[in-house]
């Protein structure tokens, strides 16, 4: 990504940031975390990923209200985000932390053994051979 677009997705982010924890009062979008904004390269369209942390239950009622608090919403970025046109925003559920913690459990769920002292002193003489 190009300087500005990298500089406008922070400033999305930070805003968006701010109106979850203070601005919004529908309870649907409380305790919202924006993950990442990924935006054109003519900044027209923003794509937000979101989550609400601990609570992967909560995505069908999350982007519902993200849906009517839209307007809202872009009205804010646009106020505090000085561009020539107001990008629209599309919301997307991240559940790349989802993934992340499956995959943890996967990995702690392995049985590996461990190594033999016998083996290891083998490979070193190896090396310096």
């Amino acid at each position: 990504m190009s300087f500005k677009r990298d500089r406008v997705a922070d400033q999305i982010r930070n805003i968006l940031s701010t109106l979850f924890l203070r601005d919004i009062s529908d309870p649907r979008l409380q305790g919202l975390t924006v993950t990442d904004v990924k935006i054109d390269a003519e900044l027209m369209y923003a794509d937000i990923y979101i989550n609400a942390l601990g609570d992967e239950s909560r995505q069908a009622e999350v982007l519902e209200g993200l849906k009517r608090a839209n307007g809202f919403l872009r009205r804010e970025v646009g106020k505090s985000v000085h561009l020539r046109n107001t990008p629209t925003l599309h919301f997307h559920w991240d559940d790349t932390l989802e993934h992340a913690e499956r995959i943890n459990k996967l990995i702690s769920g392995l049985d590996i053994p461990e190594p033999d002292p016998e083996d290891e002193d083998d490979d070193d003489d190896d090396i310096f051979a």
